[in-house]
């Protein structure tokens, strides 16, 4: 396929940071903004994710260092279908949207009475599976090139642990996808780790303490808007566990926030800290519009049609985000294409 042309003056695109959300199989629309952003040309200067997030990361990570754009591109794409191709048949029937299947339902109800080491003694991981046939690890850790960041959390502890470059392991990986009613906790040092979610769903402020780019991109999973009060027990416990893995990356969005506008009003010259935060310019790219009506199940349900498909959301909304910016110039590597106060502040 032939690369887009980036609406740009000059020849080369901005550098961007990456904030990607996890999600589950609903990383497959961060696929999508991720492979339109390359096919335009997009740099990438670095990528902070967790869970479904911190796997989009590595996997960009390594396709770039492989072949770059276009070598990204097809890691993705093999990385997503292998996660299709793994996944056993009696787990989902397909539809638009999938839907989990009386063995899939049976096991989430299962392991509200029962732990991961009783479901699964054997500790089978397709996810382990796949990283390690799709990314190359140690060339991804001894290689220059974007700066990535990876949350997981410390369970003995509950704080996060933030993994870099050249600490990413696959157990890393699968620590911050780790969900501790359906996984066994991971190992990273001899420490067992949990979901890099309920520390940091990503960690926002390595990317702009450690990294030079000035344009930062938030790829949300979670609805950025205000939902119903739910009434039923599963609505209530579904509504328990959203907060639970948004609340950190609201509230660390919220602070840098108010950090970049008490930076902008400081007086000329500016040093440091102040200097890097008023130069920053933020873009936001949500996926409410294509996850909001889904049942919350789905995450769990890689269906290729239903990964294909968010993918195409993904690629879409990089499209209308482009043109949201103004006269059909993207706003990358001129000014902040979304207000953070307005989005995160009270």
């Amino acid at each position: 396929m032939p690369r887009m042309p980036w609406p740009f003056s000059s020849q080369r695109a901005p550098a961007l940071s990456l904030a990607l959300q996890g999600g589950g199989a609903h990383g497959a629309f961060t696929w999508g903004v991720i492979d339109a952003l390359l096919e335009r040309g997009m740099m990438m200067a670095a990528a902070s994710g967790a869970s479904a997030g911190a796997m989009n990361a590595v996997v960009l990570a390594h396709g770039l260092a492989r072949g770059g754009a276009d070598g990204a591109r097809s890691a993705l794409h093999d990385f997503w279908r292998a996660i299709a191709d793994r996944v056993p048949p009696l787990w989902h029937t397909s539809g638009d949207p999938p839907r989990l299947a009386p063995a899939g339902h049976a096991l989430i109800a299962w392991s509200r009475w029962l732990t991961p080491a009783q479901l699964n003694p054997l500790n089978l991981n397709l996810l382990r599976d796949v990283l390690g046939a799709q990314v190359d690890f140690e060339r991804l850790r001894s290689t220059n090139g974007m700066a990535l960041f990876i949350s997981a959390t410390e369970v003995a502890r509950g704080r996060l642990r933030l993994i870099r470059r050249a600490g990413i392991t696959i157990d890393a990986v699968l620590a911050s996808a780790c969900l501790p009613s359906l996984a066994h906790p991971v190992l990273i040092d001899g420490q067992p780790h949990w979901d890099g979610a309920f520390c940091a769903n990503p960690a926002l402020l390595p990317l702009v303490r450690e990294v030079q780019a000035d344009d930062l991109l938030l790829v949300t999973l979670s609805p950025l808007g205000e939902g119903a009060l739910p009434t039923s027990a599963d609505g209530i416990a579904e509504r328990v566990r959203d907060i639970a893995f948004t609340a950190p990356f609201l509230r660390e969005a919220r602070c840098l926030a108010e950090m970049h506008a008490d930076a902008l009003k400081q007086r000329w010259p500016r040093f440091g800290a102040d200097r890097r935060l008023a130069r920053l310019r933020w873009h936001l790219i949500d996926a409410d519009s294509a996850l909001a009506k889904l049942p919350s199940n789905t995450r769990l349900v890689p269906d290729w049609g239903f990964l294909q498909r968010l993918r195409d959301a993904g690629r879409e909304r990089v499209t209308r985000w482009m043109d949201e910016s103004g006269d059909g110039a993207c706003a990358l590597g001129q000014k902040s294409s979304v207000d953070p106060l307005r989005v995160f502040g009270e």
